[in-house]
């Protein structure tokens, strides 16, 4: 279940990709509220070669750690920003398997707020995502 607080997370994100939209470029915002309650934002960095992109989670997580420090994640969301002519607005998607990656290793106890078929945003912990992670050594 969303919270008043995740909403404001949503409005975030949102306000992030729609103030920074560039079809086929900029197409993804995300913001995470930080364990101390900072919320950060981000958007995609898109690029000619795609595995040269860069997430929007990624980028609000290198903001959050460049500009405040390591505070971990309390919750994480992304939103996906329709391209021109395409019906629907501006809503939440899942991350990617490299963001779930990067938000279970800065954060193994983030939640991540996500669709749910049709009804609504859902909040989640990122290891309900990534089941059985990959962990080096003998962790």
């Amino acid at each position: 279940m969303v919270t008043k607080k995740d909403k404001e997370l949503i409005e975030a994100a949102t306000s992030a990709v729609k103030n920074r939209y560039r079809n086929d470029w900029q197409e993804v915002g995300a913001a995470m509220r930080t364990r101390d309650g900072r919320i950060i934002t981000g958007v995609n960095i898109d690029a000619y070669l795609g595995r040269n992109a860069v997430c929007a989670e990624a980028i609000a997580i290198g903001r959050a750690i460049t500009e405040h420090g390591d505070h971990g994640i309390e919750t994480i969301v992304a939103v996906r920003h329709p391209k021109p002519g395409e019906p629907g607005e501006v809503a939440v998607v899942s991350p990617c398997g490299t963001c779930r990656e990067l938000i279970h290793d800065y954060d193994a106890k983030a939640r991540v707020i996500v669709p749910s078929n049709g009804k609504g945003p859902a909040k989640v912990t990122i290891s309900e995502l990534l089941p059985n992670k990959y962990r080096r050594g003998n962790e």
